[in-house]
């Protein structure tokens, strides 16, 4: 007898069918067979299975048994297969409706005594089902909340296979899971840019990158509150809706990041490697490619510290992400596209000592030296770094001063009524924020007039700037200007004017350097 059920693979961040055909027949010798290109866990949940069945009270006839996970081309791992395994054994065997075991999706881990443990990448699982148009998806409790995120999805997670078996068989009655309120986790409020002493240049700044999406590089001495200034950031960056906070689910679903019995996340990612990490880590990759870093902060905030600490291979491979949004790695097997929307913020001394320029300390450093660590970040790199801020040491009055400055809650008003502004002028296109123009809708909406084009050409002429530069300088004016509209409490797309280009000059430090 052979028995049909529907599982699924993870590719990327996306889900695919996978059919396991259990054929079960008691002719010939007792024997055991997986084929459909399964790696070593997938081998391995026979152990698990039966030894899980036996702990729930199952007794399977001696048979020849053959599963095949189809289609068998795929390569298929982890230990999701566990479950709809189970179940398919038990339904070849006679033990449980064949036509029951057909009409859900299934995955999960089971242990040694029957109980059923959670796996990565539920969410594209449970999207797979809903697409499917099964009855349901059966998951374990660990994973219930996380699945229940798809809505119009009947979400069911029985603590075990007797009760998973029971519930097939008619026998028992399972309610779906509800689907669970998202965590109020905030915008990440325990830090505050009111905390920030001085520094309004740099805040003006985040600000800014915040309100276009723009990637910013922090150039100061030790002590100077770059990083301080870096970690709040997602502070000031409005709200995730659904469709980003499923995307950043999904991202942490597969990675086997979220928590169990956590749903959907709220709160904007914030990703810091340390300076060691390799380029697999840091973009993704492996044998069986996981996702990196820069996908991990998708839809948030990757914070490189100490920029140019990082090997020189590591921060090369950055260059296609941070212009397309996204990952794509391939391998002789398969080719694997992760999405890598997010904000770069970095941050670096301006010399190895860290005090050329500072008035307060003698800068030690040779003018080799000197040369040797600003060539550790290309120039092909830096053109896809929107805004270069210098952030100086903060003077004593600064410091000592008592009255708190803007907050992070004000800031953030701002921003958010700058991203609606964009959100609403790109409707139906490709673009969500000013970082992402390109093409006709760049000369639509960031043609200057005939000042600014006097000072662009000026610009490029005697800073060099190339035709990327450019264009950013033109986005982060745009960006700029639409900050202003939100001030004076228009909803209007204001004209790029002379001073929205001449501050997006300014903010670019070392083309001026």
């Amino acid at each position: 007898m052979i028995v049909r059920l529907l599982s699924g693979g993870i590719e990327g961040v996306d889900a695919y069918p996978v059919e396991l055909e259990v054929d079960y027949t008691r002719q010939g010798l007792p024997a055991f067979s997986l084929v459909g290109l399964a790696e070593t866990a997938v081998r391995e949940a026979r152990e698990r299975v039966f030894s899980a069945l036996r702990a729930a009270a199952f007794r399977l006839p001696p048979a020849r048994v053959t599963v095949n996970l189809a289609p068998a081309g795929r390569r298929k791992n982890g230990t999701a297969y566990d479950l709809p395994l189970a179940m398919g054994l038990l339904a070849a065997a006679g033990l449980l409706p064949s036509d029951a075991v057909g009409e859900y999706l299934m995955a999960g881990e089971v242990s040694l005594s029957g109980e059923l443990r959670p796996v990565p990448g539920i969410l594209p699982l449970a999207i797979l089902a809903r697409e499917r148009g099964v009855r349901g998806i059966i998951v374990p409790p660990g994973n219930a909340a996380e699945a229940a995120v798809v809505r119009g999805l009947p979400v069911f997670a029985p603590a075990g296979l007797a009760q998973c078996a029971a519930f097939l068989a008619g026998e028992v009655t399972l309610e779906p899971v509800p689907p669970a309120l998202p965590e109020d986790e905030g915008p990440g409020m325990a830090q505050d840019y009111a905390e920030v002493k001085g520094q309004q240049a740099a805040k003006r700044a985040l600000e800014i990158a915040a309100a276009g999406g723009h990637n910013i590089l922090l150039i100061g001495p030790p002590g100077s509150g770059k990083s301080m200034l870096a970690q709040r950031l997602p502070t000031i960056l409005p709200p995730l809706d659904f469709e980003e906070a499923l995307d950043v689910t999904r991202v942490y679903s597969v990675a086997g990041l979220l928590r169990a019995g956590q749903g959907l996340m709220t709160r904007r990612p914030f990703r810091s490697p340390h300076h060691t990490v390799s380029e697999v880590a840091l973009v993704g990759g492996g044998a069986w490619p996981r996702p990196g870093e820069v996908t991990l902060a998708h839809r948030g905030v990757l914070f490189l510290d100490e920029l140019p600490e990082y090997r020189k291979s590591a921060l090369e491979v950055l260059r296609q992400p941070l212009e397309d949004g996204r990952v794509c790695i391939s391998r002789a097997s398969q080719s694997v596209v992760y999405p890598a929307d997010c904000m770069l913020v970095a941050a670096m001394n301006p010399c190895p000592c860290g005090y050329l320029g500072d008035p307060t300390h003698t800068c030690t450093c040779r003018t080799e030296q000197r040369e040797r660590y600003r060539a550790r970040l290309s120039g092909p790199l830096l053109d896809r770094i929107d805004v270069h801020v210098e952030v100086p040491a903060v003077p004593y009055e600064a410091l000592r001063a008592t009255g708190e400055g803007e907050t992070s809650a004000e800031i953030r008003e701002r921003v958010t009524a700058a991203r609606r502004l964009q959100l609403e002028r790109y409707a139906g296109t490709a673009a969500r924020c000013n970082a992402d123009l390109s093409g006709s809708l760049l000369e639509r909406w960031c043609a200057p007039d005939a000042e600014g084009h006097a000072l662009l050409e000026s610009a490029v002429q005697r800073l060099g700037l190339s035709a990327r530069a450019y264009t950013r300088v033109l986005r982060l004016a745009r960006t700029i200007a639409d900050l202003e509209a939100v001030r004076a409490g228009s909803s209007e797309t204001l004209p790029l004017k002379l001073p929205h280009l001449a501050e997006a000059v300014a903010l670019r430090v070392l083309d001026r350097q």
